[in-house]
Order: C-alpha cells, then structure tokens, then sequence
C-alpha cells in the first residue's frame, strides 16, 4: 500500500499502537488524528481500526464498531483489520465471534504470533480442546525456544486427557533445562510437580514414584512430596513405606486427618482391636492431640466407645474447647451414641454442680468454674439439636447468667431461637452477641444474616455498613466485593415480603457476578504460563467448569425461577389500582388511618431518597474525579438492573429457563433442579420437556412429594389435552404406561398414599392432589395432611408451616379456616416458639415482649394464653 511506503505516516500508526499497549488511549487518538486528517488517508482501514479499538476502551462503544466496520469495509485482506476487529468482540464477551475474526485475520498472515496467541486463549477460555492444541502447536513450531510454546502444548493435551503424550511433552522440556541438583528454582519444582502430577493421573504410578525419589532435592514444596508419596505407595501396595510415609506425616501435623485415614489403609487393622490400637499409639505420640482421640468414636461401639468419649469429652471441656458440639455432630446419625453422649453430659453437669468433678467417683481433683459453663454450653446446643429448644434454652440461660460477657453464648441461644422457629428473637439475640464486640466482623456478619432472615434488611445494611468503605452505601460495596451471602439472603428477604423487583435484582446480581468469574480466568491463561503455577491452573480450569455448582449460584437461581413462576401465574397489576380496590371497603374512619399513614409513610421514603441522592450525586462525583484523573478507564457502563422492570418482565418463563439451563448442565444429580424443569414447562405446555424432566426425577428421587404433584399433574394434563401431534402423543402414551401402568390418576395417587400414609410430606402431597383431582374431596384431604401424630415422620416446623398455608390458600380446599385455626393451635403446643403458630394478634406483641428480656417458657406461654 501507498501508506506503507510514506514513513512519517507508518511511525504515526507505530505510534498508535504504541500507545494502546500502554494504555495512552488519549494519546493514541492524537495519532490516529493526525494520519486521517490527511485526505489521502482520511480512510485507512487499519488507522480507521485502531482509532475505533481505543475508543472501545474509553466506553464509546457504538462508535468505536462503527469506525473498526468502516475499516474492515476499506481493506478486507488487513490482518490487522480483523485482528482489531476480534479484540473489539473479545471485549464484549463475544468469543465465538472474535475466534472467527481471528481465523479471517491467520488467512492473511497464518505465522502471526500475537493472532495465534490471541486465538489460543480464546479456544481455551471457551474450552475449543482440539483447536487449542492446534494453535499451541504452530506456536510451538514458530517458536520452539519458548518456554510458554512448550507448556501450552503439553497442557492442551492433559486437558485432552492424553496424559501419557502430555508427560512425553513435559520430560522433552525439562531436559532443555540446565538448572543444578543442588540450586533451588521455585519454577522448575513447580514443573516437576506438575509433571509428577500428570504421571499419577495417567495412572502410572511406578513412574511416578521413582519420578519423586529422582527429583526430591529439586522441589521446594517438600509437604506435597510426602503426601503424593504415601498415595503412591498405597497404590503399589506397599505399605510399610507407606506407613512409614504418613508417621512423619503425622509429626508434621498430628491434627491432620487424613494422615490417620493413610496409615489405616497402610496397615489393614482386621479387627477394631488392632484399628483402636493405631490411635492409642498415636496418643501416646501426641499426648495433646485431639484428633487420635476424636476418630475413634466413629467406630466404636458399646463401653468402649463411653470410655473414648468420657476421656475426649473431659479433655476438651477441661480446656473450655467451644467448638466440641461441632466435631460431634457427625456421630448424631447413631441414636445409640446420642443416648450415650446425653447420659455422659448431663452426668457431668450435675456432678460439677454439686462437687466441681466431672464424677463422684473422682480423685478430688476439681474442676474450675469454667468447666461447668462449657458443659452447659454443649448441652444447650445438644438439645437444641435433638429438637428440645426448652431444655436447651434453660441450659443457655444458666450459662449466660454465670458468664454474661461470652459471645458464644449469646450466638447459641440466638441459634435455638432459630431452629424453634423464632427468627425475631433470634435475630435480637445476635444483636446482643454483636453489641458484645463491635469490632468483630464474624458477629457483625452473623447479625446481619440473622437480620435479613427476620425481614429487617434496613438494619441488616446499617449493621453491615460498620465494616464497609466509607463514601459508598453498604449494598453496593457489598455487591462490589462480590459477598453473595448477603445478596442471598436479601433475594429470600425481599421474597417473603413479595418485593419481587428487588428480590430478581440480588439474583441477577449473583449471576453477574458469576459471570465476572468466568471472565476473570482469562488473565491467568499467560500468567500461569510464565510463572509456572501450572497445577493450580489446571485446578483452576476444572473449578471453571464446575463453577455453577456452588450454592450460591444453586440458591439465586432457584430464587429467580420461583420469582419468574409466580409473576406468570399472578402477573404485578398497578399499584394504583390495588390501592383503590382495597379503600372501597373502608368506613370514613378507617380511611383517614389510612391516608394518614400514607403521608408519613410517603413523607419517610421522601427523605430517605433524598439521603440516597445525596450519597449517590457523592459517589457520582468521586467516580467523575476518578476518571478524570484516570485515562485508562476501559470499558462502559453496564446495563442498571431496575427492579420495577425485573418484576414485570415480557416473559417471565424465558427468563426462568436462563438461570434453569447452568442449573440442568451442573446440577443434574438435585431432584429439585428437574422439579424445577417441570414447573416451567408445565406453564409452557412443552409435555416432552416435562417427561425429560420428570424421568430424571424419578431416576433419583421416585417418592419425592414434590415429584408426586408433578407427576398426577403430567399425568392428568397429558389425558385432557387434545392438541398433541399423534407422535407425541404415542410417545407420551407409552412412557405413561411405563410409569403410571393402566391407573389413572386418582389412583395412582391412593396408591402413593397407602405406601406413605406414615409420612406427614407425602401425606401432605397425596391430599393436595386429592383435591387437585376432586375438590369435592377435601374434607378427607384435610383429615389426610392435618394429622400430627408423633408416630408420624417428617414433623417439623417447615412441613407444618407447608400444611397451614396450603390450608389458608385453599390448596386442601375452599372454607378450611376452622380447619387452618385448630391445626395452628395444635402445631402451636408441639412447637411454642415458632412465629408461624403463635396466636392472631401475637405478633403485634412481639417487640414488647422482646425489650422486656428473655422470658421463660412458663412466661412465654402465660402471655400467649392471655392474647
């Protein structure tokens, strides 16, 4: 080109890109300006290209597509062009795209290292496996003395699961290494573990092992060598090296437990003798350790599992050790050994009560005060445990009026209110822990948590607020820092109290952030490279892969796709409109309450959105400053999640389907996620996506409750429906028969019943549909679900709540009010704390009753009687 040959313009557009690696975006542009001001230039595709892609990192992106269009258009065989024209896609997320662009770009220059490498990254990001390893291949041979063309290779083919040709391409390198026995390169251990670790996973373990003995001296983590040191031996079926191996093991760290779990595979004990012998061994080794005393009670039994315990229980309360419930909990699943610790515990409190031992029997060695308070403090979470919030109460409240400055007592006790059903108190109990010690930030998380599940998210973000940056609001620092805990739990918050718009917002921001993850793993694609940290970037990719399995994303989007559900079934109207249904009712009295309370109510939210733009237009200032100040600002604003739109989408099901796909992808072992499915298919009437769904199910779960209502409902819909196309028909028609046999729905759902008539959730279940299927039945599905006999299993608080809302929504049938107010008042003297069965009118009480203290039980129900 003319340009080309013209040298004062190429130093120009040398300039240019000069600059954007620098991130002198402004800069840049001055170049730019100064060759398309020319006439001859004024349309130069790669200064067009150039000019357009720094203005992408200064936020104007509609021009900068336009510009970098305008340039591809003037010169359609520029690398350059389409190179530029990748990275702008790049940066909007749009891989697939951008790896085209970068294919048209190697078509005019196939040798070009930063497109391969642009490209390589890009494959791996959106895990292109077998293209991937093509393009570190041409690297490879366009580069054979770079250090990243090897590793990239030989990583493609270990992602690829060809381990045996990834260790090939690994020892080829290392050998190009000249580094001493005796130096230490922190790099090169990292390589020779990462080596080491591709040998296991190919499952070559005599390679491996002789590969450790070989290279020992040359690797730092010298932890990691043992460790892969005694899973190899096991794996050869050496054991006495192998116990060898975990005993200095044990040394390093005798609180480890999977060292103990390594020597027992070692040594093969035959019998419980020789299996508790090991850990007698090890107590004696490590007399202060608690972790040989602690393993023994998972599989002891009968006297001896009471003498392992007295003497681990005595120990740890002895040394006033809080968390000794925790490390307990587990043996909870064996009644026997429940029985045991109960008996064993309570034996304690009394003895320390009345002469300072743990046992009459003692040799008079007594016990300090404190030993009484930690017993106490066990017990309480013990019976809170086992669903005696009474007796754990009283246990709490003697442990708190002995010592009245310990936060962790004041956090149990807050935590039995929770599990009794009292989230009020309990939350008012955290806030007494949290006053304790203001400056602990694990309280004043705790608290706020506790907070937001009573409804109070006001005080829950004034409480979060000590421990966030000044000059911003809590919400947005926290969203900011990506603490999902909380946005969870305000999604649940603003569920419960039917703030649909705000609940959707926490949600969408969860999977923003989620999304940021996902992106966040591109800087490491080069860094891991060059620093070698090759094992932990293999980690990392799988944890990728995965990464939509973890809790939070599982919570926030079952969160959304309920919210989604339920504004299909009962779109948002306006507000105005409700407003006016609800005064036509109202004598002239009650009306002026009313319009009274709206003006205060309306005069507070007018002064709190004056606060917040005030604080808004101070943080609007601060971030205009900022970016004054700072010309490397890159990207622009994202799209603001309002919550009136959120909560009045155009098709709330859509919606719902894009938190469901990640959750059917990753999730699939959760009978909950193709519940889920259901529902959301149902509403679209796709009757072969419910199959899928429901057969999935079924595979896991075949007596879920929920699965039962989903199936009499397929069950049924699919025998009324008249508009299927015979294909899907005579599909659906088999897979029924399969499931169902010849039944029909009424009874296959007296069948269900009769084989679950002892559980109070399918109980539950079998009525609904009984009424779903004939309401003029709900007499007997009332029977049916009430039913609270202690024979029964699955009693607890959140199944009785189910009954008493299904009951009140007319899902067990029409008039069940009587019904509703007896199985309240009888769920209400099996569970008295529970907010969900106190009497009308209780909860308008609840803040007096609160500031007055702690009541006891006696207390706590004569003030019930009375309302």
């Amino acid at each position: 080109m003319l340009f080309l040959l013209a040298g004062g313009w190429t130093d120009s557009l040398e300039q240019c890109y000069r600059c954007y690696e620098h991130k002198q975006y402004r800069n840049g542009l001055k170049f730019c300006k100064q060759i398309l001001s020319n006439p001859k230039f004024s349309e130069h595709g790669e200064t067009l290209a150039m000019k357009g892609l720094t203005l992408n990192c200064l936020g104007k992106k509609e021009e900068a597509y336009e510009l970098v269009r305008r340039g591809l258009r003037n010169d359609l065989k520029s690398h350059v062009c389409w190179h530029v024209y990748g990275l702008l896609q790049r940066s909007d997320k749009k891989y697939d795209e951008a790896i085209k662009c970068y294919r048209n770009a190697l078509k005019w220059d196939k040798d070009n290292l930063q497109i391969l490498r642009d490209l390589s990254l890009l494959q791996i990001q959106m895990r292109d496996l077998e293209g991937y390893r093509e393009t570190r291949y041409q690297l490879l041979q366009l580069r054979p003395a770079q250090r990243a063309s090897w590793i990239g290779y030989a990583v493609a083919y270990h992602l690829l699961e060809d381990f045996e040709m990834a260790a090939k391409i690994v020892e080829e390198f290392r050998k190009t290494q000249q580094t001493s026995p005796d130096k230490v390169d922190y790099e090169y251990s990292e390589l020779l573990l990462y080596q080491n670790q591709v040998l296991r996973e190919a499952g070559l373990h005599k390679e491996a092992l002789d590969h450790l003995n070989n290279y020992e001296k040359q690797i730092c983590d010298k932890l990691a060598v043992e460790e892969s040191r005694g899973e190899l031996l096991l794996k050869l079926e050496k054991p006495q090296e192998a116990s060898e191996v975990y005993r200095r093991l044990q040394e390093r760290n005798p609180e480890n437990w999977a060292y103990y779990q390594g020597l027992e595979k070692a040594l093969k004990p035959g019998s419980l003798e020789a299996r508790q012998k090991i850990y007698e061994a090890s107590c004696i080794k490590f007399p202060k350790g608690l972790v040989p005393r602690r393993l023994p009670l998972n599989f002891l039994t009968g006297e001896k599992f009471r003498q392992s315990l007295d003497s681990y229980l005595r120990i740890n309360f002895s040394k006033g050790c809080p968390p000794v419930f925790t490390t307990l909990k587990s043996l909870y699943n064996d009644k026997e050994k429940v029985t045991v610790i109960e008996e064993l515990v309570v034996g304690y409190e009394t003895c320390l009560k009345s002469c300072r031992m743990f046992s009459e029997n003692d040799d008079g060695k007594e016990e300090p005060p404190t030993t009484l308070l930690w017993v106490q403090y066990f017990l309480a979470q013990h019976f809170d445990f086992v669903g005696q919030p009474r007796l754990a109460l009283e246990f709490i409240n003697a442990a708190i009026d002995s010592t009245p400055t310990l936060i962790e007592l004041f956090l149990i006790k807050a935590k039995i209110y929770k599990h009794a059903g009292n989230i009020k108190e309990a939350a008012r109990w955290m806030d007494e822990a949290q006053a304790l010690d203001t400056a602990d930030r694990f309280i004043n998380s705790k608290c706020a948590k506790y907070m937001l599940k009573a409804g109070l998210i006001k005080e829950a973000e004034e409480m979060c607020s000590k421990f966030t940056r000044e000059g911003t609001s809590a919400v947005d620092n926290l969203n900011e820092m990506q603490c999902m805990w909380f946005q969870t739990e305000c999604a649940l918050a603003y569920k419960a109290m039917n703030k649909y718009g705000e609940a959707l917002k926490k949600c969408h921001e969860i999977e923003r952030h989620f999304v940021e993850i996902t992106d966040d793993q591109f800087d490491f694609h080069t860094y891991c490279m060059r620093k070698m940290t090759l094992r932990s970037y293999v980690d990392l990719l799988k944890l990728e892969d995965v990464l939509r399995q973890h809790p939070f994303y599982y919570k926030a989007a079952r969160t959304a796709i309920q919210i989604y559900l339920t504004l299909h079934d009962k779109p948002l109207t306006d507000d105005n409109k409700e407003s006016q249904a609800d005064t036509e009712n109202l004598t002239d009295k009650e009306l002026k309450k009313l319009r009274n309370k709206q003006r205060r109510a309306q005069k507070k939210a007018q002064l709190e959105e004056e606060k917040k733009n005030a604080e808004k237009e101070k943080q609007l200032k601060n971030q205009k400053k900022k970016k004054e100040d700072d010309d490397e600002e890159i990207g622009g604003p994202r799209e603001e999640l309002i919550p009136d739109k959120l909560a009045k989408p155009e098709n709330p099901l859509d919606e719902a389907v894009k938190f469901l796909i990640p959750l059917k992808n990753l999730v699939r072992k959760k009978v909950e996620t193709h519940l889920l499915a259901f529902e959301i298919y149902f509403r679209k009437e796709k009757y072969l996506l419910m199959l899928q769904s429901i057969k999935r199910a079924v595979n896991i779960e075949p007596s879920n409750p929920w699965l039962h209502q989903c199936l009499v409902r397929f069950f049924k819909g699919v025998s009324e429906s008249t508009d299927l196309a015979e294909a899907v028909r005579t599909v659906l028609t088999h897979e029924i028969s399969r499931l169902f046999g010849e039944s029909s729905p009424q009874s296959f759902n007296k069948n269900y019943l009769s084989q679950h008539s002892n559980s109070i959730p399918h109980r539950l279940a079998a009525a609904k549909m009984m009424v779903y299927l004939e309401p003029s039945s709900d007499k007997m599905a009332c029977e049916i679900a009430t039913a609270l006999d202690e024979s029964l299993a699955g009693r607890s608080i959140q199944i009785c709540t189910e009954v008493l809302e299904a009951l009140r929504d007319g899902q067990l049938g029409e008039g069940q009010q009587k019904a509703a107010e007896a199985y309240r008042a009888a769920c209400h003297k099996i569970y008295p704390y529970s907010l969900a069965f106190m009497p009308p009118g209780y909860q308008d009480n609840s803040t007096i009753i609160s500031s007055n203290g702690d009541l006891s039980a006696g207390e706590h129900d004569d003030i019930v009687n009375e309302m």
